[in-house]
């Protein structure tokens, strides 16, 4: 049988075997807004192709050394070394498993890898070495007979490895996870600490943190913090209960919270400087990192994940199939048969059918995306770490939901019940068009919602206070020119009034009320102005500018999110 992380298939890329990086802290504090002082003094040598696993109580700075150690955060002083050399932008030869999950939930375990690797893998890679790789990492990790079973129905234990084999598609030289036990039995925690053991044997350097006693006693070293970020111990495992003249390791979190240190905390040989290749075997890799996989690439790869992400969901589904009939069935209910007649128009009713159509894209096109970041930023955030750029990302958000949204069946199907006009394709495609950028504008509008909030319930509440604006100063029921001045000025932020003027300019409302019989024509006309006086490309212009607008913010907000996950300045500062 294969050893962990060596192919086992000839469609598997060849790719050289990497050592691990050899990792050292040097007089590092860090200090954390709101909190102060979290690490004070940290100074340690991890050697490549071991497993240290970082204890501590609680709020001893255990994720915050990790992130220090992995080049997450830069110290606040002194310095951490990769090799000799400042950390650099993670790559490929990174690994970083946070406490959440890192991997959708909706796909098969299989499929959700293969999408990872495709982003992760070096550009070019055979699709056939990506299900290799995937099918390897599976084996090594226990989970392939889960392989065909839906992320979402995995046990914790499984979903932790899962996510854990995201990290594991590059062959990383480093790997570094958070709490990766957390809530796991004893039985499947040991499991994967075995695993992890594994991997350190074959070079991989592992630095985890827990708070499971077993786990301690399981690593090549342990990195004991005291309450005050210090380190009270480093060493091996063994020598942990002694070096505290304690005989369990629950003991020793009570000296420790008692100010007791080990005689020796720190392995001989920290702060002495090591060339870069100590600890390794072999010729060094290239500095060269593998070619990354481009944009249109990447927007390609999103876009199908995107797609079957949508569709596996069983509520977006049903939100799908029943938006159009629920649509058409209102409009059947609300408005009778014939209001686009030239001979008698009913001028109230075709202005509430504009109104409408251009609502129902805007409510869709909106609550479509409120959901499609804040869901996903963990596993947005981690991508982007492996080099996703967030450009792509939303592109691929567009192209999977516009489709949804621009439904040209729907105009077809009012018309055949007489709720628009009989004209020809001229008009039809001007509220074709008026309805797909009300949609896209919303959907924007919702992907910035979405960005900007730190969890869905909030997205969720975003919904009322972003439609009711819409509702009130569209213009339709409140006339733009009989609002106040203040009204007027809000209502030009408001997408859905410049989609309910380009649908009322697309369709000819102000010739139909003007030429009409109906003695509520020209009142109306009146009250409108000049509202439907205008080109209709008018509209679309600025429900264009409108969606490039929020994508351009919604960018930026993601950027900074992302950012946050690769704290570069000093903490604190």
């Amino acid at each position: 049988m294969p050893t962990p992380m060596q192919p086992h298939s000839s469609a598997e890329a060849p790719v050289p075997a990497l050592n691990g990086t050899r990792i050292q802290a040097r007089s590092v504090s860090q200090r954390v807004r709101g909190a102060g002082r979290v690490l004070d003094d940290v100074s340690l040598d991890l050697a490549p192709g071991r497993l240290t696993v970082i204890a501590g109580s609680s709020g001893a700075g255990k994720t915050v050394l990790l992130q220090t150690l992995a080049g997450l955060r830069a110290p606040a002083e002194g310095a951490v070394l990769h090799d000799g050399a400042q950390p650099g932008s993670p790559g490929p030869e990174f690994g970083f498993a946070p406490q959440e999950d890192i991997i959708h939930r909706e796909l098969p375990l299989h499929r959700t890898l293969v999408y990872a690797a495709g982003l992760r893998m070096p550009a070019g890679t055979p699709a056939e070495a990506v299900t290799a790789r995937v099918d390897r990492v599976l084996e090594t990790l226990g989970l392939s007979a889960r392989a065909s079973t839906p992320v979402r129905a995995l046990s914790g234990g499984e979903r932790k490895r899962a996510c854990i084999a995201a990290e594991l598609l590059t062959r990383p030289r480093a790997l570094f996870l958070d709490e990766p036990t957390s809530g796991l039995d004893p039985v499947t925690g040991a499991a994967l600490l075995r695993t992890l053991s594994a991997l350190a044997e074959e070079g991989t350097t592992v630095v985890l943190t827990t708070h499971t006693l077993a786990d301690l006693l399981r690593g090549d070293q342990v990195v004991f913090l005291s309450p005050g970020g210090e380190v009270a111990y480093a060493g091996e495992p063994g020598t942990l209960c002694g070096a505290f003249g304690v005989g369990t390791v629950e003991e020793v979190y009570g000296a420790v919270a008692g100010g007791a240190r080990a005689e020796r905390a720190v392995p001989a040989g920290v702060g002495e400087t090591a060339p870069p290749d100590a600890g390794r075997t072999g010729a060094p890799p290239s500095p060269v990192r593998p070619r990354r996989v481009g944009a249109v690439r990447q927007w390609s790869l999103l876009t199908r994940r995107g797609t079957a992400l949508l569709l596996h969901n069983r509520l977006s589904a049903a939100v799908l199939a029943g938006s159009p009939v629920m649509i058409v069935a209102m409009f059947a209910v609300l408005f009778r048969a014939g209001a686009f007649d030239p001979a008698a128009p009913d001028p109230g009713s075709t202005a509430m059918i504009m109104f409408w159509i251009a609502f129902g894209a805007f409510f869709f096109g909106l609550t479509y995306g409120l959901l499609q970041i804040c869901a996903e930023l963990p596993v947005l955030r981690r991508e982007w770490l492996a080099g996703l750029r967030i450009g792509p990302y939303l592109a691929s958000k567009l192209t999977t939901m516009l489709p949804v949204l621009a439904d040209a069946l729907l105009l077809v199907v009012l018309r055949a019940l007489d709720r628009l006009p009989a004209t020809g394709w001229t008009t039809y495609g001007s509220l074709f068009v008026s309805s797909v950028l009300a949609s896209a504008a919303a959907l924007a509008l919702g992907l910035l919602a979405s960005a900007a909030v730190t969890e869905p319930a909030q997205a969720t509440l975003m919904l009322p206070l972003l439609c009711f604006p819409q509702v009130l100063f569209s213009g339709a029921f409140v006339p733009v020119p009989r609002m106040t001045g203040a009204g007027e000025a809000i209502s030009w932020a408001m997408t859905n009034r410049w989609a309910f003027e380009a649908l009322g300019s697309g369709v000819g409302l102000e010739s139909l009320w003007r030429a009409g019989a109906s003695p509520l024509g020209r009142p109306l006309l009146e009250s409108y102005g000049d509202s439907f006086d205008h080109p209709a490309a008018r509209g679309w212009l600025v429900l264009a500018g409108f969606a490039a607008l929020f994508l351009v913010v919604t960018w930026a907000v993601l950027v900074r999110k992302c950012r946050e996950a690769v704290v570069r300045s000093r903490a604190g500062r």
